[in-house]
């Protein structure tokens, strides 16, 4: 969208509009924009940028950030509990475009049975941190839906209005047609023109419906997400997936729990794996060092044995993942790296050949013989046998 095109002008309403207005004037454009509907040039454009405008203007955060910044997302973005979706319908990228094509279904329905008047349930896939995993948190998620029309209350009447049984299909949502061919009378069954495959009509519609008792919405949600969730598991919200028609049941919204890779730790179960890296003095001698657990402000002590091997593992018990629903937690397994010193002095090399004893190699200065090791050249002297 052009930078220098202001939200307000395209949605042709005032700086101070309230939520309704901001809805009303976007429905009305959006349908009079739709590709379904007009198939002049550069409607779709107009369609795209509608869409844009509304998901601003409808999004308090985004609203109040480009009222004061003229940006969305202000000068810092939004906070780590906020998230915008964009991948409805687990990550096939549906935003108000595909929530119109089903706006504009509306209550058709194929083979001639009757129209489906219930939501359908939403998924969306919600990446976390691992620290968020194991804390837990609560998300604001926002997103686009069919939700229920806030002029009707999800009746899909206008004041007066009144909902009646089809006279046309009486009720079923279907009609029956006879034609007569050369080879007999055929009989064919379709949806219902009058009330769509619904089974029921109504006298007076609501405009801003169009009688579907449901709008496109941009809505938010909070999302609690509990402690020491794993990755793939879902968590359900009752009734904010899809609204049903005209008051019927609607559906729910399914959130897939992912979490991104961690720099620091490796989670299998409700363990975690980390490596640590020693020295071979530290190996032979034990150590204890401190490192940061994933919960925030925690420090866990690993000890470190005598002896210790490259790639053995050390288990402190109680400072893993958090188990979910549970009030114990798995372990820290710390992998041991051993590291050979590179940069000891050639007075530390031969106070550790004393300390090994008269079958370690001496070291001197000298011209013959020399073996080069970090720029200095040495020459070995055996024991004498």
């Amino acid at each position: 969208m052009d930078q220098k095109r202001d939200y307000y002008e395209v949605l042709g309403v005032n700086r101070d509009a309230d939520e309704k207005t901001i809805k009303r004037a976007f429905l009305k454009k959006a349908r009079s924009l739709h590709p379904d509907v007009n198939k002049e040039a550069g409607a779709e454009e107009a369609f795209k940028e509608v869409n844009e405008a509304y998901s601003v203007l409808s999004d308090e955060r985004k609203r109040a950030n480009y009222d004061r910044y003229g940006t969305p997302d202000g000068p810092g973005g939004f906070g780590s509990d906020y998230v915008d979706m964009s991948d409805i319908f687990g990550g096939s990228g549906f935003g108000f475009s595909d929530i119109f094509d089903s706006f504009f279904g509306g209550a058709s329905a194929g083979g001639g049975r009757a129209a489906r008047t219930r939501g359908r349930d939403m998924g969306i896939t919600l990446r976390i941190t691992l620290e968020e995993a194991a804390s837990g948190c609560t998300k604001t998620v926002a997103y686009d839906r069919l939700a229920p029309c806030d002029d009707c209350n999800g009746t899909g009447t206008a004041e007066g209005g009144h909902e009646q049984v089809c006279s046309r299909c009486g009720g079923t949502g279907r009609v029956v047609e006879v034609q007569r061919t050369i080879f007999g009378s055929m009989q064919t069954q379709s949806t219902c023109p009058d009330c769509g495959g619904t089974g029921h009509v109504i006298d007076k519609p609501c405009e801003t419906c169009a009688g579907q008792g449901r709008t496109p919405s941009r809505e938010t949600v909070e999302v609690a997400i509990p402690q020491g969730v794993h990755a793939g598991q879902t968590l359900t919200i009752e009734g904010k997936g899809e609204a049903g028609m005209r008051g019927d049941r609607g559906g729910d919204l399914v959130v897939r729990i992912d979490i991104a890779a961690h720099e620091t730790f490796q989670r299998q179960g409700d363990d975690l794996y980390c490596q640590v890296s020693i020295d071979s003095f530290a190996a032979i001698l034990g150590t204890t060092i401190e490192v940061a657990g994933i919960l925030e402000w925690e420090t866990v002590r690993i000890d470190i044995p005598a002896g210790c091997q490259y790639g053995q593992q050390v288990v402190v018990e109680g400072f893993g993942m958090p188990r979910l629903g549970g009030s114990t937690r798995g372990s820290l397994i710390a992998v041991v790296e051993v590291v050979t010193p590179t940069d000891l002095s050639q007075e530390r090399m031969n106070a550790l050949r004393v300390l090994l004893g008269a079958d370690a190699p001496q070291m001197r200065d000298s011209d013959e013989g020399e073996k080069r090791s970090n720029g200095k050249a040495w020459h070995f002297r055996g024991r004498k046998k």
